[in-house]
């Protein structure tokens, strides 16, 4: 029996083959990939027109006078993924890390879901390096494999300065890259010896 190797902290690239608009050339960071199933963030894909601003205002969350930067402001909300896209999520730089809020995924990674690492943000005292997303990407037991197998998913490990580029949408080739990949080389149809 084979050992079942976790994706957590990793990062899904997208094949040719996966197809559809939630994840054709989508970039995810793997938060969790267990026996139970896997969950992760779509990193590359801005939501239409939303940033933080939007947050502050219909979380009617106040910034500290003078703390919040425009810069801050026009943080871009990524599609996280089509599961509870009504929910937020914190992909963040570990040095910010809550106990009880935040998920350590990594010694360079935490994941934070609550309104109180929004307010933080806002009063300037949040994470140094940050990715807001609303949704998630999921898989139920055994999925996620049955998906690479097919050839739908590539992996590298994650840093931080490929996941925090800001370059959204040259972040699928960027993750290609890192593994010495050139993206028109890549066939959507699965390999067979």
């Amino acid at each position: 029996m084979s050992k079942r190797i976790s994706m957590k902290g990793k990062l899904l690239i997208a094949m040719p083959s996966i197809q559809g608009d939630d994840f054709a050339r989508s970039v995810v960071f793997m938060c969790e990939h267990n026996k139970d199933g896997a969950m992760g963030i779509v990193i590359n894909k801005p939501a239409p027109r939303m940033y933080f601003a939007d947050l502050v205002d219909k979380l009617d969350i106040s910034p500290e006078e003078g703390n919040i930067t425009e810069e801050t402001l026009l943080t871009p909300i990524l599609f996280g993924g089509p599961v509870k896209q009504f929910q937020g999520f914190v992909l963040h730089s570990s040095e910010y890390f809550s106990p009880v809020e935040s998920l350590k995924i990594t010694p360079e990674f935490a994941l934070t879901a609550t309104v109180d690492i929004l307010r933080d943000i806002a009063k300037g005292k949040g994470p140094m390096r940050k990715l807001l997303a609303l949704g998630y990407a999921g898989w139920s037991p055994g999925q996620l494999e049955e998906e690479i197998k097919r050839n739908g998913w590539l992996h590298c490990d994650a840093d931080l300065n490929l996941v925090f580029s800001g370059n959204y949408e040259g972040l699928h080739w960027a993750a290609l890259a890192k593994l010495g990949v050139d993206p028109r080389m890549l066939s959507a149809d699965a390999g067979h010896a």
